[in-house]
C-alpha cells in the first residue's frame, strides 16, 4: 500500500470516527489498531494530523482517536523515530492539558498515550511534564496522574528524574485545598514510592547503581508530614484512604530515625481508620507495608504498640469472609500478611496473644485464631520451629468443637502442621486421629436443585476437605511416611471410623507402596512393637467382610481390596503370588458394574472363593483356626450393617470348612449359636449361610452341634427365660427355632450330595419338623408366625432341590413326600387371596416344583389339588403393581408368577401326553373364561407357556392322532378378540403352538416351519388395534388359518367348542366365536353332512341361552352357509324342531330365504316333504262315541309352518314367483285336507296353556296355519289385490270352516291370483 493510499485510508476511517452509533466507533477504533499494525508511524501521523486539523472536534472523539493511539503505541513504540515521537508527546500533552476542568475519559486517554511513549522514549516524555510542572502553582491533575502512571510504568527512567520532580511539587502541596487535587498528589506519591522502591530492589538492572534511599528521603518526610498531619484528619473518606495507601511505601523511605519516631503516632492513626471505614482492604495493605518498614530498621516503638495491633488485626480476620466480595478476601490476605510480618518480629508475644483465644467457645474468635495459626505455621516456619509443643497442646480444645467451620479450620491447621514436622512431635498423633474422624463423618446431602453456577457443597464439606487432607499429607510430605505407616493400620477396625475406610485404605496403599520401594525390611510390619496395631487376622477379615458392599463410602471396595493386595507379605508370606493374579480381576469385575447393575450374590462368591483359594494356599490350622476367632469377634462391629454382617457370617463358615481341628469347628458353632441376634432377620439368614457352607466339610459336626445346642442348657434356659415374658416370649422362641430350621435347610443345600440323601429324612426334616410345630398336651399345635413358616417353606424347599439335584435322586423313594406337598398347599391356601403381603406362596410353589419331581409320584388327586390350590391362590391376585407402587411388590409378584410357572411345567412333564395337556389346560379354562381382565391376561400367559414347554419337548415315537386339538383351539381362538390386547397376543402363541403340535404328531421334524401356521405371527400386529373392525377382520384370518390346517375329525368338537362361546360373557369373545364359526362353515363345511342336526340342535339351544343381540344374526348366517353346502339336511334338522316354532327357530328358517336360488331350493324341498306324508290320521275318540277323529301329522304341519316363515322374508319373492303354481296348488290342496283336522294331543295342551313370549304367536291349527302360509305365499307372489279382497269378503274365515269351504275356494278362484299367473 503506497503512503498516500495509506493517509487516505486512513482519513475515511477517522472521518468515521463521529458517527453517533458507539458500536460504529468502537468498530473504526479497531480498524485503526489494525492499520496502525501494519504501519505503525503512517496511523499515528495520520491521528495527529486529523486532531490538529479538527480543532473543534468534540472530545468523546477526541478520546476515541487518543485510546486507538495507544493501542499502537503499546505493541509499536520501539519502530517510532524521534521526530515522530515529539511531535506525538507534544500532542498528548496538548491534549492533555488543553482544559484545565477535569474530563476524565479525554485527559486519561492522552495522559495513556504519554505513558506508551514513555516506555520507549521517557526523556522526551519527562522533558515534556517537567514543562508543564511551575514553580509555585499546583501542576495539572492529568499532569499528576501521568507522571504516577509512569512511575510504574518505567520506574528505571522515571525516579533519576524524581528529585527535581519533588523540588516542584512539594513547595505547592500547601496550596492545594481541593480533595480531587489532594487525592491526585496522593497518588502520585505513592508510585512515586513504589518505584523508588522498585528501583533501589533491582539496582543491579538500574541504570545508575548509585541512587541511595536517602537521595528521596528528606522530600519524602515532607510530603509525609502534610499528608499525616494535615490530610489524613480530612472529613472526606475518599481523601483520608489515598492517604492511607500513600503512607504505605512512603514508610520504607523515610529516614530511620524519623520512622522510629512516627511510629508511636502512625499506627495508631492507621487503626483508628478501622472504625471509619467499611472496606478495609487499603488500611491493612498500607499497615503491612509500614509494619515490614518498621521491622526493616529494627523499630523497637514497635513493641509498645503491638498489643493494640494484635487486638485490631485479630477482629479484622475474624470478620466473616464473603467470598462474593473480593475486596473482603484481599483484606484477609493482608491482614494475615501482618501477622507474618509480627510472627517473624516477635512470635513469643504472637503466640501469648493467639493460642489463649483458641480455648474461647465464639466460632468466629476461634475460627480467625486458627486461620491466623496456620498461617505463621507456613510463612513463620523457622520463628515457630521451638513453639511447636506449645502450638499442639493448645489444640485440644479445638479438637472437641463440633462446629463444622471450627472444623474445616482445624483440618487445615493440621494440614499446615504436617507439612512443617509438628505431627511427629508428642500429641501428633492425636492431629492424625482427628483428620481420620472428620474422613469418618456421614457424606453430607446435595441440595435439591443446585444453581447452574453454584460450587458443589460437598466440595467444601468438612468430610471431603479431611479426605483431600489425608491424602495429600500421606501421598507428598515425605517425612510424614514414618509417623504414617503403620500407624493408620489402627484405624481400619473400630467401627467408628468405617466411614473413613476408602481414604484410609488409598493412603495406606500408597504409603505401603513407598515402604516397599524402600526395602522389606522397611515394609513389614513388627507386631511386637506395636501393640495397639490389629492382627494380620484382623485386617484380613475387615477388608474383605467391607469389600462385599463395594460401592459404599465412594467405592470402600476396590480400595480394601488393593490395600489387602500390597499388605500380603504381612498377612502371610504364601499369597503374594496368588492375591497378584486374583485381586486385579476382582477390581475389573468392579469396573465392569455399578451400585446398580452388581449382582451382589454373584459378587459375594467371588469372594468367598477367594477366600477358599487363600485358606487353601496357607494350608495352616493354627493360621486358620486363628482367622475364624478373628472372624467371629467382630461380629458385633457390624450390628448396624446387616448385609455385611450377613457376609461375615459366610466367612466364618467358609473358614470353618478349612479348618481340620473339629473341636475348634464344634466351638465356634455353639458359641454362633448362643451369641446370635435371633430377632434380626439377616442374622438368622447369615447364620444359616455359616451352618450351611460350614457343612460342606463338616457335616456329622455341624449336625451334631445344632442338636447338641437344642439339648444345652443354655437354649433350654433361653427359652425359659423368654416363657416369663408372656407377651414377647412366643415370637421370640418362635425367631430362634426359625433360624434352627434355616440352618438344617442350607445344610441339606451345601452338604455333598453323596452324603446328604442319607440324613435327609433321618436327621434333616426330623429337627425341621420337630422346631415347626410343638406338642401342647398331646396335641400337635402349628405356629401362626409367617417368619417361621417361611423359614419352614425355604428349607423344605432346599431340602427337595438338594434331592432334585442328587445323581442318586431317581433311586431315591422320599417317603415324607406327599405329607410336605399337603403342608405346602396348607400355607398357600391359607394366604389371602387378594393380595401378595409375603413370598410364602412363592416359596411353597417352588417347593412344590421340586418336590412334584421326587419318587414316589403324586396320585392324580394330588396332582389336581395341586393345580387347583396354586391357581387359586395366584390367578385372583389384583393385577400387578406398577413401578410406582414399590419395586419390591412388582418384584415378589413377578418372582410368584414365575414360580407358578415352573410349578405347572414340572407337573406337565410328569404327564407329557394330549391327555396331560389337556388336563392341565382344563384347570386354567374356568379362568380363561373369567369376567375379570386380568385373570384371563395370566391364564393364557400360562396356557402360552405350558403349549410352548409341551412344543418344545415334544417327542412323538409313533403318528398318532392329537385327539384334543379342535377342543383346545374352539378354547383359545375367540381370545384373539379379548379386551385385553395382552390377552389377544397370547390367544395367537396359544393357537399358533397348538397347529404345530398338530403337525408334531403327523410326523414333521421339529424344525419345520409351515407357511399357513407362520402367517398367525404376523396377525398379532393387528390384534393390538382396539377398532373392532381391524380386530374382527384378524380373527376371520385367524379362523380362515385354522381351517387350512385342522384336521377333518377335528372340526365338529372345534366348531361345538365354539358354539359355548357364543355364551361368553365377554362380548368381544362372543364376537370372535360368531365370526371364525362362519369363517370355518364357509372354509370346511363340505364336509359336515353327517354332523348338520348336531349342528342345528346345538346352535338353537345356543340361541336361546345367548343374551348378545350379534347372536343371532351370526347363527343365521351359520345355518345358510350350513343350507349353500347341505341344503336337505339343514332342512329336514330345521324341520325337526318342535312345534309351535320358537321366535329363534323362525329366524333360522327366514336365513335360509335370503338367496333367492338357496330360497327356491329350500322351498321345493318343504313342498316335498309336505307331499311325502298323508296330511292326517283318523283315530276314534276314547269314551265319545264312535265317530272317527282327524289328527294331524307332524310332518307336513312343521313344514307348513317353515313355508309360512321362509315365505313372509321379502327375499323369497323370486323364489316364490318361481314355483308359484307347486305352491298353489299343494297349499290349496293342503288347506282343504286340513278342514276339521286337529292338532296331536300334546300340541292341543300347549296351545291352550298359550305359547311361551319366546315361541311365535302364530295359530297353530292346522287348516288356519295352512290359511295363513297360503295367504302368505300369494303376498309373496304379487297377488295382493286377492288377498285384500278376500279379506274384506271374510273369505280366509270361509276356507277355515267345513260350512264355509267351498265357498271360500270359489271366493279365492274366482278373481286373477297374479300378474304372472291368472
Amino acid at each position: 500500500m503506497t503512503e498516500s493510499s495509506m493517509k487516505k485510508l486512513a482519513s475515511t476511517l477517522l472521518d468515521a470516527i463521529t458517527d453517533k452509533d458507539p458500536l460504529v466507533q468502537e468498530q473504526v477504533c479497531s480498524a485503526l489498531c489494525s492499520l496502525g499494525e501494519v504501519r505503525p508511524v503512517e496511523t499515528l501521523r495520520a491521528c495527529e494530523e486529523y486532531l490538529r486539523q479538527h480543532d473543534k472536534l468534540a472530545h468523546p472523539y477526541r478520546a476515541a482517536v487518543l485510546r486507538a493511539m495507544e493501542r499502537v503505541l503499546s505493541s509499536r513504540a520501539s519502530e517510532l523515530d524521534k521526530d515522530t515521537a515529539s511531535t506525538i508527546i507534544l500532542l498528548a500533552s496538548s491534549e492533555m492539558t488543553k482544559t484545565k476542568d477535569l474530563v476524565w475519559d479525554w485527559q486519561q486517554a492522552a495522559s495513556g498515550v504519554l505513558v506508551a511513549v514513555g516506555r520507549q522514549f521517557i526523556s522526551k516524555v519527562m522533558e515534556e511534564l517537567l514543562r508543564r510542572l511551575h514553580p509555585g502553582t499546583l501542576p495539572h491533575c492529568a499532569v499528576l496522574h501521568t507522571l504516577a502512571s509512569l512511575s510504574v510504568a518505567n520506574a528505571f527512567g522515571v525516579v533519576p528524574f524524581l528529585p527535581s520532580v519533588l523540588s516542584s511539587l512539594l513547595p505547592v502541596l500547601g496550596v492545594a485545598k481541593q480533595d480531587t487535587v489532594r487525592v491526585a498528589f496522593c497518588s502520585a506519591l505513592q508510585r512515586f514510592s513504589e518505584g523508588a522502591l522498585e528501583y533501589l530492589a533491582n539496582l543491579d538492572r538500574a541504570p545508575d547503581p548509585t541512587v541511595r534511599k536517602d537521595a528521596f528521603a528528606t522530600d519524602i518526610f515532607s510530603a509525609y508530614d502534610v499528608l499525616f498531619h494535615q490530610w489524613l484528619q480530612s472529613r472526606e473518606a475518599k481523601l483520608r484512604l489515598a492517604v492511607v495507601e500513600a503512607l504505605g511505601p512512603m514508610s520504607h523511605l523515610l529516614p530511620s530515625e524519623r520512622l522510629e519516631e512516627q511510629l508511636p503516632k502512625l499506627l495508631p492513626g492507621i487503626l483508628a481508620l478501622y472504625k471509619k471505614h467499611a472496606e478495609t482492604f487499603y488500611l491493612s495493605k498500607s499497615l503491612g507495608q509500614i509494619l515490614e518498614a518498621a521491622v526493616s530498621v529494627g523499630s523497637r516503638t514497635l513493641e509498645t504498640q503491638l498489643d493494640a495491633l494484635l487486638a485490631a488485626l485479630h477482629s479484622q480476620i475474624c470478620v466473616p469472609v464473603e467470598s462474593s466480595s473480593p475486596l473482603v478476601m484481599s483484606n484477609q490476605k493482608e491482614v494475615l500478611r501482618c501477622f507474618t510480618v509480627l510472627a517473624c518480629s516477635s512470635p513469643d508475644r504472637l503466640l501469648a496473644f493467639l493460642l489463649p483465644r483458641l480455648d474461647t467457645s465464639n466460632e468466629r474468635t476461634r475460627v480467625g485464631t486458627l486461620q491466623v495459626v496456620r498461617h505463621v505455621i507456613n510463612s513463620a516456619a523457622a520463628q515457630m520451629e521451638d513453639k511447636k509443643p506449645f502450638i499442639l497442646s493448645s489444640m485440644r480444645l479445638p479438637l472437641l468443637d463440633t462446629n463444622s467451620k471450627v472444623k474445616r479450620a482445624v483440618v487445615q491447621v493440621i494440614s499446615a502442621m504436617a507439612h512443617h514436622g509438628y505431627l511427629e512431635q508428642p500429641g501428633g498423633e492425636a492431629m492424625i486421629e482427628y483428620i481420620v474422624q472428620q474422613c469418618a463423618l456421614p457424606p453430607e446431602q446435595e441440595p435439591e436443585k443446585p444453581g447452574p453456577g453454584s460450587k458443589d457443597p460437598k466440595a467444601d464439606s468438612v468430610r471431603a476437605i479431611s479426605v483431600r487432607t489425608l491424602y495429600l499429607v500421606s501421598t507428598t510430605v515425605d517425612r510424614m511416611s514414618h509417623v504414617l505407616w503403620p500407624y493408620l493400620l489402627q484405624f481400619l477396625t473400630p467401627v467408628r471410623f468405617t466411614g473413613a475406610l476408602t481414604p484410609l485404605c488409598r493412603s495406606l496403599v500408597h504409603l505401603a507402596q513407598k515402604r516397599q520401594e524402600a526395602g522389606a525390611d522397611a515394609f513389614l510390619i513388627q507386631y511386637d512393637a506395636h501393640a495397639s496395631l490389629p492382627s494380620p487376622y484382623a485386617v484380613t477379615g475387615r477388608l474383605l467382610v467391607v469389600s462385599s458392599s463395594p460401592y459404599l463410602g465412594d467405592g470402600r471396595g476396590a480400595a480394601a481390596l488393593r490395600l489387602l493386595s500390597v499388605l500380603h507379605p504381612n498377612i502371610h508370606p504364601l499369597l503374594g503370588q496368588h492375591w497378584e493374579t486374583t485381586v486385579p480381576l476382582l477390581l475389573g469385575y468392579l469396573d465392569e458394574h455399578t451400585e446398580e447393575t452388581l449382582p451382589q450374590e454373584e459378587w459375594e462368591e467371588k469372594l468367598l472363593m477367594f477366600l477358599r483359594d487363600t485358606l487353601a494356599i496357607i494350608s495352616d490350622n493354627a493360621w486358620i483356626c486363628q482367622l475364624s476367632l478373628e472372624l467371629c469377634r467382630q461380629l458385633p462391629c457390624y450390628d448396624e450393617a446387616p448385609q455385611e454382617k450377613n457376609f461375615l457370617y459366610k466367612c466364618i463358615g467358609t473358614t470353618l470348612g478349612a479348618a481340620s481341628s473339629k473341636e475348634v469347628v464344634r466351638k465356634h458353632l455353639q458359641e454362633l449359636l448362643e451369641t446370635a441376634r435371633y430377632q434380626e432377620e439377616a442374622e438368622r439368614e447369615g447364620l444359616a449361610c455359616c451352618f450351611g457352607i460350614c457343612a460342606i466339610s463338616h457335616l456329622e459336626d455341624t449336625l451334631a452341634q445344632l442338636e447338641d445346642f437344642v439339648r444345652s442348657e443354655v437354649f433350654r434356659k433361653s427359652i425359659g427365660i423368654l416363657n416369663i415374658f408372656k407377651d414377647r416370649s412366643e415370637n421370640e422362641v418362635e425367631k430362634v427355632k426359625s433360624a434352627l430350621i434355616l440352618c438344617y435347610g442350607h445344610v441339606a443345600a451345601r452338604a455333598p450330595r453323596e452324603l446328604v440323601l442319607a440324613k435327609v429324612e433321618s436327621d434333616i426334616l426330623r429337627n425341621i419338623c420337630q422346631h415347626f410345630s410343638t406338642k401342647v398336651l398331646g396335641i400337635k399345635v402349628e405356629t401362626k408366625d409367617p417368619a417361621l413358616k417361611l423359614c419352614l417353606v425355604q428349607s423344605v424347599c432346599m431340602v427337595s432341590r438338594a434331592i432334585c439335584s442328587s445323581t442318586q435322586a431317581g433311586s431315591f423313594h422320599f417317603t415324607r413326600k406327599a405329607e410336605l406337598v399337603a403342608q405346602m398347599m396348607e400355607f398357600i391356601r391359607a394366604e389371602p387371596p387378594d393380595s401378595l403381603r409375603t413370598p410364602i406362596r412363592k416359596k411353597a410353589m417352588l417347593t412344590c416344583t421340586y418336590l412334584v419331581s421326587v419318587e414316589p409320584a403324586l396320585d392324580e388327586q394330588a396332582r389336581a389339588d395341586v393345580i387347583h390350590g396354586c391357581l387359586h391362590s395366584i390367578m385372583a391376585l389384583l393385577p400387578e403393581p406398577k413401578e410406582e407402587d414399590g419395586g419390591c411388590q412388582k418384584s415378589l409378584y413377578l418372582e410368584t408368577l414365575h414360580a407358578l410357572e415352573d410349578l405347572l411345567t414340572s407337573l406337565l412333564q410328569r404327564n407329557m401326553t394330549p391327555q396331560g395337556l389337556q388336563i392341565m389346560i382344563e384347570h386354567l379354562s374356568p379362568w380363561i373364561k373369567s369376567p375379570r381382565g386380568h385373570e384371563r391376561a395370566r391364564a393364557l400367559g400360562l396356557s402360552a407357556l405350558l403349549l410352548r414347554y409341551f412344543l418344545e419337548h415334544l417327542r412323538v415315537s409313533a403318528l398318532v392322532p392329537f385327539h384334543n386339538l379342535g377342543l383346545l383351539i374352539g378354547l383359545f381362538s375367540p381370545r384373539c378378540a379379548d379386551l385385553w390386547p395382552a390377552t389377544r397376543q397370547e390367544a395367537v402363541d396359544c393357537v399358533y403352538s397348538l397347529l404345530y403340535l398338530q403337525l408334531g404328531y403327523e410326523g414333521f421334524s421339529r424344525d419345520y416351519r409351515d407357511d399357513v401356521a407362520e402367517r398367525l405371527l404376523s396377525l398379532k400386529d393387528g390384534l393390538v388395534h382396539p377398532d373392532p373392525a381391524i380386530l374382527f377382520h384378524t380373527c376371520h384370518s385367524v379362523g380362515q388359518i385354522i381351517a387350512k390346517r385342522l384336521p377333518p375329525d377335528q372340526l365338529i368338537s372345534l366348531l361345538l367348542t365354539m358354539f359355548e362361546a357364543l355364551g361368553d360373557p365377554e362380548k368381544n369373545c362372543s364376537r370372535a366365536a360368531t365370526v371364525m364359526i362362519n369363517c370355518l362353515l364357509q372354509e370346511r363345511g363340505g364336509v359336515l353332512q353327517e354332523k348338520v342336526p348336531e349342528i342345528v340342535s346345538v346352535l338353537r339351544s345356543k340361541l336361546q341361552e345367548a343374551q348378545g343381540e350379534h347372536v343371532l344374526p351370526a347363527a343365521q348366517h351359520s345355518v345358510y352357509l350350513l343350507a349353500t353346502q347341505h341344503c336337505a339336511a339343514v332342512v329336514s334338522s330345521l324341520l325337526g324342531s318342535p312345534l309351535p316354532l320358537d321366535s329363534h327357530t323362525c329366524m333360522l328358517w327366514r336365513a335360509l330365504a335370503v338367496e333367492p336360488r338357496l330360497a327356491a331350493q329350500v322351498l321345493g324341498l318343504l313342498l316335498e316333504k309336505m307331499s311325502r306324508d298323508v296330511p292326517f290320521k283318523e283315530s276314534r275318540a276314547f269314551l265319545l262315541g264312535r265317530t272317527p277323529d282327524r289328527v294331524a301329522t307332524l310332518l307336513p304341519l312343521s313344514a307348513t309352518c317353515a313355508l309360512f316363515e321362509v315365505m313372509s322374508t321379502p327375499a323369497a319373492g323370486p323364489a316364490v314367483l318361481e314355483l308359484y303354481p307347486q305352491l298353489f296348488v299343494v297349499l290349496l290342496l293342503r288347506v282343504s285336507c286340513t278342514v276339521g283336522v286337529q292338532l296331536p294331543r300334546n300340541l292341543q295342551a300347549q296351545e291352550r296353556r298359550g305359547a311361551s313370549p319366546a315361541l311365535a304367536t302364530r295359530n297353530l291349527e292346522p287348516c288356519s296355519s295352512a290359511v295363513d302360509t297360503l295367504r302368505s305365499m300369494l303376498l309373496r307372489s304379487g297377488s295382493e289385490d286377492v288377498v285384500q279382497r278376500m279379506d274384506l269378503e271374510g273369505g280366509w274365515e270361509l276356507l277355515r270352516t267345513s260350512a264355509g269351504h267351498e265357498e271360500g275356494a270359489t271366493r279365492l278362484a274366482s278373481g286373477p291370483l297374479s300378474q304372472g299367473h291368472g
